[in-house]
């Protein structure tokens, strides 16, 4: 009787064992977030936007040549398909819309992490959802076409307007030219990222943080003091890893609050989902440039198609960025000898209005931007 309480005892233990994993990897692991984010605790390496079979698959990237880029390229489809494209021959638009559905225990905030996006870009696309409670089965939106930024297409592109990083590696390590993009959390008002152009010049894995001295001040005034270094560890808001720019005191590294990515949230610095900057970290070399600029208009053709994506500018940009975007459509107009009055106008005003970071094509006849979520790609 005890031997067979005891077996009885065993095989219950063992299918609550199996049911436990199973529901771990079947729950798309939204227990992501690390220290100082109250929604768990978890390792960059651990990848969670990806399902059970990426997870078992993934390694970590150690050399850039050609045929090991391909392979993690090859092993990680999951990650890359809303991340990695090939720049098409005549235009400077890449990916597509698509559209999921929400279940009940999704927040906006697991869905972006899960594509890899901001949270703001994917509240923008989706207006009309409550961020913290979907609901089960609602379509969302995921805002994975863009028009790639006005500058030149090697190393580092950062549009702090639509806080994106757009990483263009070298076509002999690649094996094709493409492109590599992702959501960043960029300085908030009074501690603007600036434009310019500079390179990586060192990068470091677990690092220090050395407090600036105004960012000291500011939490002291908060009641929030920081010690004078904070260390490696899960309370380092750097994370992980850093990439050290040739521009004084400004970093691109990964985060410790990965809902800020996204948001202009930082004191300046650049910062990335951690699974973001560990790849980042282990592909860009030192010496890449680094570009950064303003473009919350922007202009793409695909063919003789012109197409706008607005995002919403910032908040201490005081530029006429009417007259920005009439010009620019204007230049590619020209450039593209695509006829200047097949540009229709009110669209236009429309899209830059609403500022929902989607592509639109803004040539006569187009699509209105509430079909572009009827026509996405589930």
């Amino acid at each position: 009787m005890c031997k067979q309480f005891v077996q009885g005892l065993i095989a219950l233990t063992c299918i609550a064992i199996l049911w436990a994993c199973q529901t771990t990897y079947t729950t798309s692991s939204h227990k992501y977030s690390e220290a100082g984010d109250s929604r768990g605790s978890t390792t960059p390496s651990e990848r969670q936007y990806v399902n059970a079979a990426s997870r078992a698959n993934y390694r970590t990237i150690e050399d850039t040549e050609m045929e090991e880029f391909n392979s993690i390229v090859e092993m990680n489809q999951e990650f890359f398909a809303t991340s990695r494209f090939v720049l098409p021959d005549n235009g400077n638009v890449v990916g597509e819309v698509k559209v999921v559905r929400s279940r009940y225990e999704d927040t906006l905030y697991d869905i972006a992490r899960l594509y890899d996006l901001g949270i703001e870009e994917l509240v923008d696309a989706n207006p009309d959802v409550d961020r913290w409670v979907p609901g089960r089965g609602t379509s969302i939106v995921l805002p994975t076409r863009f028009i790639l930024p006005n500058a030149p297409r090697t190393g580092i592109v950062l549009n702090i307007a639509s806080k994106r990083l757009f990483y263009y590696p070298d076509k002999r390590v690649a094996g094709e030219p493409v492109v590599i993009t992702h959501p960043v959390g960029v300085g908030r008002v009074g501690w603007s990222t600036p434009t310019g152009t500079t390179k990586v010049v060192r990068k470091d894995k677990d690092p220090s943080w050395r407090v600036p001295q105004s960012v000291l001040k500011e939490h002291r005034e908060n009641g929030d003091p920081l010690p004078n270094v904070v260390p490696p560890g899960p309370e380092n808001p750097l994370g992980r890893h850093v990439l050290r720019l040739g521009m004084p005191g400004y970093l691109i590294h990964g985060t410790n609050k990965p809902d800020g990515v996204g948001m202009r949230v930082s004191h300046g610095c650049v910062r990335l989902y951690p699974e973001d900057i560990e790849f980042l970290y282990e592909n860009v070399p030192i010496g890449a440039k680094v570009t950064i600029v303003n473009q919350p208009y922007l202009v793409g053709w695909l063919g003789d198609e012109i197409y706008i994506e607005a995002h919403t500018p910032l908040e201490d940009d005081a530029r006429d960025l009417r007259a920005v975007i009439e010009n620019e459509l204007h230049e590619a107009s020209r450039s593209r000898q695509i006829p200047v009055h097949t540009i229709d106008w009110e669209k236009v005003a429309k899209v830059t209005q609403e500022a929902r970071g989607l592509p639109v094509l803004v040539t006569k006849e187009s699509l209105e931007i509430e079909m572009l979520a009827v026509n996405a790609t589930p």
